[in-house]
């Protein structure tokens, strides 16, 4: 049997670094562990934690092809973001002039939540525990 432990990263790539690395830092307000340029890929990584966990390593690469979102696709749906309160986070996101859609409630579990686009139309969700 496999020994898992926890996820240890999620990988996105972006089409506009500079863009992306904004959002997800001042934005959302991740931490930068380590940023590294790779010369031979003409790429950016970019390690981001939260509250001191690594979390999302932040790629870029030229002219990567367009992410398809809608309709459904298979394969990873969307990131989700544990937060406290549903409505302050919806507040602090349109400081920023993030939009997002109107709070939805889990039938299962009765809790609340939203859903954001990162600046890939990436899907966001916050779920309030």
């Amino acid at each position: 049997m496999l020994q898992l432990q926890n996820i240890h990263h999620t990988a996105i790539i972006c089409s506009d670094y500079e863009r992306s690395k904004k959002f997800y830092t001042e934005i959302l307000g991740l931490e930068i562990i380590r940023e590294v340029y790779r010369k031979e890929r003409d790429s950016y990584k970019l390690d981001l934690s939260l509250n001191g966990q690594y979390l999302i390593a932040l790629f870029s690469f030229p002219s990567p092809p367009d992410r398809i979102s809608r309709p459904e696709a298979v394969g990873l749906r969307h990131l989700a973001f544990a937060v406290a309160d549903i409505e302050e986070c919806i507040l602090d996101l349109s400081k920023n002039k993030v939009s997002s859609e109107p709070i939805r409630v889990d039938k299962l579990t009765g809790k609340r939540f939203t859903f954001i686009a990162d600046p890939d139309l990436l899907p966001i969700e916050f779920y309030e525990v």
